[in-house]
């Protein structure tokens, strides 16, 4: 009778020795499935949208200040969407259509917008009012493919394609910003932080292009002395890039623990050419 009883108690235990051994079998199987998933989700696919820039003949210095800053909005918004395409792309979520609902079809009334004040900027101070309504439809990059932006003229841009010398609208009179680039510069971005990191390089393009305007303002009406440019517009510009990239820094640490501090020094130095 004990050595029966032994002998099932021995045999129990080698069944749950066995199921133990599964689980963790299988644990770690489903580890290694989940890490494989989460390396194919790291690449997002990303927004791409003509370019308005390169489609403006001639904008005239009056109007310069506003168009720039429907540049940069123009930019912003594919960035915000390209944040969008990120999370989505993290956490999918909705059926088939989601992408082109939520994300490309709210982006095309935003540049519907956009384009509009770009034309009503020009017509107002006497200029040809451009047709550029074909220019707010935008599709899918394949993951991994930079957007293509309007950008700045003479600045670096911030990683992202056409963000380089895209023509400045036949305007050449008003002194530019060029600012060290950012996106191309950074360590590898984890998933979990890629929206908050898009946001805040379109931030920093938002920031120059905000610039831009001022500088376009200045040529028109100038003001101020010899370091006015400089104590005025750079110098404000540079503190709020500070901000911008410590915060991507603040976002990349936090997800994986390593902050890339060195990031700030690509905020200066900015200059006006």
């Amino acid at each position: 009778m004990v050595r029966r009883t032994l002998r099932h108690q021995k045999h129990a235990a080698l069944k749950v020795g066995g199921v133990g051994l599964l689980a963790v079998t299988l644990l770690g199987a489903g580890l290694t499935l989940a890490s494989a998933d989460d390396s194919a989700r790291t690449a997002a696919q990303t927004a791409n949208c003509p370019t308005v820039r390169d489609k403006l003949d001639s904008v005239p210095a009056a109007a310069v200040a506003g168009v720039e800053q429907e540049l940069a909005n123009l930019d912003k918004q594919i960035e915000e969407a390209n944040a969008r395409l990120a999370q989505q792309a993290a956490n999918p979520q909705g059926g088939a259509n989601f992408v082109s609902n939520a994300i490309l079809g709210p982006l095309a009334s935003k540049r519907v917008a956009a384009l509009d004040r770009i034309g009503i900027n020009i017509n107002r101070v006497g200029g040809q009012r451009p047709d550029l309504a074909s220019l707010a439809t935008c599709g899918l990059n394949p993951p991994g493919t930079p957007s293509a932006l309007n950008g700045n003229p003479g600045n670096a841009g911030n990683g992202n394609a056409g963000n380089g010398n895209a023509g400045n609208g036949g305007v050449g009179v008003a002194q530019k910003v060029s600012c060290p680039s950012v996106g191309d510069r950074l360590p590898a971005v984890p998933a979990q932080a890629a929206a908050e990191v898009e946001r805040e390089l379109a931030n920093l393009d938002k920031q120059i292009a905000e610039a831009d305007a001022r500088l376009a303002q200045l040529a028109v009406r100038p003001e101020g002395g010899p370091n006015f440019v400089r104590n005025a517009v750079i110098g404000p510009l540079e503190d709020r890039r500070v901000a911008a990239i410590n915060r991507i820094a603040t976002a990349i640490g936090r997800v994986n623990g390593d902050r890339p501090g060195d990031l700030v020094n690509l905020a200066r130095p900015c200059l006006a050419r």
